[in-house]
């Protein structure tokens, strides 16, 4: 059986993203240990607002699977939602689907030339330096901000321009993002699409606006707002499990807090970009990677990173980044999204970086598609 995604009159279909997407032998991802039977569902749009799973092999032209490699999968671990919210169930944990902000949004005029119509244009004077004052600190738990003071400037503003998808890989709205995706396999689904994986720069000044936010809301941490501050799970996750292919799915089903994207209309950045902090650590190229200079003995950091945070009790803000997880990690709350140029008068500033990311990934060895290129085996002569 295909993992194809559609029904009878869709306008268009897309196959799962798989939890190992970028390997091409199915016998290699099973040898990675990394759960292939978990797949999650990357696009949803029926005309009559149903869906359903198709037992149907999948194009080559669709598909990151071989049509020869299909594999079987549970319709249990697919979510398969109606487009739109009119009959969904209420949100959990006191989220609120339309709270009162206090942030001001920043529309652009002209932003609907700029950008394909799912992404959102981001421009403005962006501050690499941002001091973030602390108020209050959040009691117990990991060390987060209940409430900041105003964010101030150290050093100078640079102009930006660029566009980034609205909501989170599959970017669609009604649709959960992306789980137990690597930052190999982001890169290369951005690729794949047109677009490019964002830089951390890029992903904090869509994320805090002009006035360098720490929320996308405001400058107190509220939970109502965004997908965060969720109950631990309990019991915690199972590491083993997360080596185990016919298990990985079952575990990462049973973590899954995500809420459908563009449900939380008070969970939106001053441009429009939605649920930038929580529902799902969102991968991205670290910038500081290729800013250390090149003689220095010292090992540069990362170069990839997490941003945002997910649904737990977690910093969940727009500055911070997480770069403690190598580039093949994945897990069951990991996902991202996609950036690109703007059409028009874009900032050059990806473009620097785009290079030097084709230097690291020769001398790093990567594939075309993303991951890293097993070494074959030489025949030694008899």
């Amino acid at each position: 059986m295909g993992i194809e995604v559609g029904c009878g009159r869709c306008e268009k279909t897309s196959l799962c993203f798989c939890a190992v997407a970028g390997i091409d032998n199915i016998r290699a991802k099973l040898a990675y240990g990394l759960g292939c039977a978990l797949c999650i569902q990357a696009f949803v749009c029926c005309k009559d607002r149903t869906t359903q799973l198709e037992s149907s092999t999948p194009s080559p032209s669709a598909s990151l699977v071989k049509p020869q490699e299909s594999i079987s999968v549970s319709p249990a671990l697919f979510h398969f939602p109606r487009v739109g919210f009119t009959d969904i169930d209420p949100l959990p944990d006191g989220l609120l689907e339309h709270p009162t902000r206090s942030a001001p949004f920043e529309p652009i005029a002209g932003a609907q030339d700029e950008c394909p119509s799912d992404m959102v244009l981001v421009a403005g004077k962006y501050c690499p330096g941002l001091i973030q004052p602390c108020l209050e600190w959040v009691r117990g738990g990991v060390r987060r901000c209940a409430r900041f003071g105003k964010s101030k400037c150290v050093g100078n503003r640079f102009l930006r321009r660029f566009c980034i998808d609205r909501y989170e890989y599959p970017n669609q709205k009604g649709v959960k993002p992306a789980l137990m995706v690597s930052w190999y396999d982001a890169l290369r689904a951005c690729e794949i699409e047109g677009k490019r994986l964002c830089l951390a720069s890029e992903w904090n000044f869509a994320c805090e606006g002009t006035q360098g936010l720490p929320y996308p809301y405001g400058y107190a941490r509220d939970k109502r707002f965004c997908n965060f501050e969720r109950p631990r799970p309990s019991p915690e996750p199972y590491f083993n499990l997360f080596a185990k292919p016919r298990k990985v799915g079952a575990e990462v089903a049973r973590l899954d807090m995500r809420i459908k994207s563009g449900r939380l209309q008070g969970c939106v950045s001053p441009f429009g970009v939605h649920d930038m902090t929580g529902n799902v650590d969102e991968w991205v190229i670290n910038e500081n990677h290729f800013n250390q200079p090149e003689k220095q003995e010292r090992k540069p950091p990362p170069i990839s990173g997490l941003k945002g945070g997910y649904w737990g009790p977690i910093r969940a803000a727009c500055r911070p980044i997480t770069i403690a997880h190598v580039e093949r990690f994945r897990f069951y709350q990991v996902g991202f999204r996609c950036c690109a140029n703007a059409k028009m008068h874009p900032d050059g500033v990806a473009d620097r970086y785009t290079y030097q990311l084709s230097r690291w990934r020769r001398k790093a060895g990567l594939r075309p598609e993303g991951g890293p290129i097993e070494k074959a085996e030489v025949a030694q002569p008899r």
